[in-house]
């Protein structure tokens, strides 16, 4: 038994205790166990690490007070959570708001089921992996949904409302940009994906990523991930300065940070399926390095991810809300479309110099088009001021 399949094999050693009619359940249970232990340390892990980042990004202190050098601070955090006030507003639709914040956290674990996180370490291997993944992913517009409307706050619905178009304008150059490798693979299952990359091109690893559409896609995709996850500088349904907190400003206590938790579960699935879509899943970078454990190689992948997100973060500040849904329509989209004609060409493409050069210059072409057409600066007429007299 080699290191990379130690969990694998301790969860059929587990599993193997069990009544034979007993184990397809055992399995199952272990397997969720595992998921929601993993990614909510994570999650507790990543917000000492996104305070203290974005900290030194702005030269001041991140968490320190709490146990040594501020580790101790998720831990303070949910105890305040779970002993803070559950302030429900009277005229509140108090059974929807309830419930919404675990409409929207279940989705998003469920949907880290389909993403192998080391090799045969996977906990759901079906064949529509990537479908079943968007699908689960988008009934977190009806969390939101509920949350706004339930709340009976023009506030809260008016975030909630900004919060939906937005998902929706991004979730179809997320998917669109998934296209192009469900069509080189031929396979929507997750691991099939993965074993198209594996293998190495010279030095080079077989990684999408390496291609002119796949790098495209990549970047479009992680794009589209900031604003599926409300991350900045697509943080608008929570922009405190234009509309208070946004859907969830009237909870509190546990049902806020089930929000929080939402929020950043979301945020490690995107980035798991972009590992598993564009950066070889499991697999090492290099040859030589194959030897280290495949789950090690995703996780690190993962931790780049986060840590990209934290410095956009911390350097970016927040679109208004006509440059979003512009940048979304009349950017995004007609670039991933773009990016499915550039996949198809190359596929069909003898390998070589002139595949690179014809694609890339089919990408970049529409690119500065697009660009130039949405951010060219605009002549206004020079404002005249009177006064009174």
């Amino acid at each position: 038994m080699s290191l990379d399949q130690i969990f694998v094999f301790l969860k059929q050693v587990v599993v193997g205790w069990m009544p034979l009619q007993c184990q397809p359940l055992v399995s199952a249970i272990l397997s969720v166990a595992a998921i929601i232990g993993v990614f909510a340390s994570l999650f507790a892990i990543t917000t000492v690490l996104e305070r203290k980042g974005l900290g030194r990004i702005q030269n001041r202190y991140g968490p320190n007070r709490v146990g040594p050098y501020g580790i101790l601070q998720p831990a303070a955090d949910g105890i305040k959570a779970l002993i803070k006030e559950d302030l429900v507003p009277r005229a509140a639709d108090k059974f929807v708001h309830f419930i919404a914040p675990l409409v929207l956290v279940a989705p998003v674990f469920v949907a880290l089921a389909v993403v192998p996180v080391g090799r045969n370490m996977v906990a759901i291997d079906m064949d529509g992996g990537v479908l079943f993944f968007f699908a689960v992913g988008a009934a977190t517009e009806l969390a939101v949904f509920m949350a706004g409307w339930s709340s009976r706050n023009k506030y809260s619905l008016l975030g909630a409302m900004r919060a939906i178009a937005q998902m929706i304008s991004y979730e179809i150059p997320l998917i669109l940009s998934a296209v192009t490798v469900i069509m080189m693979v031929g396979s929507l299952s997750t691991v099939r994906i993965v074993q198209a990359q594996e293998g190495f091109s010279g030095y080079l690893p077989n990684w999408f990523l390496l291609t002119p559409w796949g790098l495209a896609g990549f970047i479009l995709f992680m794009i589209a991930a900031a604003a599926e996850s409300n991350r900045s500088p697509f943080d608008l349904p929570e922009g405190e300065s234009e509309i208070i907190a946004g859907y969830y400003i009237e909870y509190s206590g546990f049902k806020f940070a089930l929000f929080f938790l939402g929020e950043y579960i979301g945020l490690f699935a995107v980035c798991g399926m972009a590992i598993t879509l564009f950066l070889g899943g499991w697999t090492a970078p290099f040859a030589f390095l194959e030897g280290i454990p495949s789950y090690v190689w995703f996780f690190a992948k993962l931790f780049a991810l986060v840590s990209l997100f934290i410095w956009v973060r911390g350097t970016l500040p927040r679109l208004r809300i006509d440059q979003l849904m512009n940048f979304a329509w009349k950017f995004m989209l007609p670039m991933t479309l773009v990016n499915l004609l550039a996949a198809a060409i190359w596929h069909f493409m003898a390998p070589g110099f002139s595949r690179w050069a014809v694609c890339s210059l089919m990408i970049l072409g529409p690119y500065v088009a697009l660009g130039r057409g949405l951010f060219t600066r605009r002549h206004f007429s020079r404002r005249v001021y009177r006064y009174a007299e």
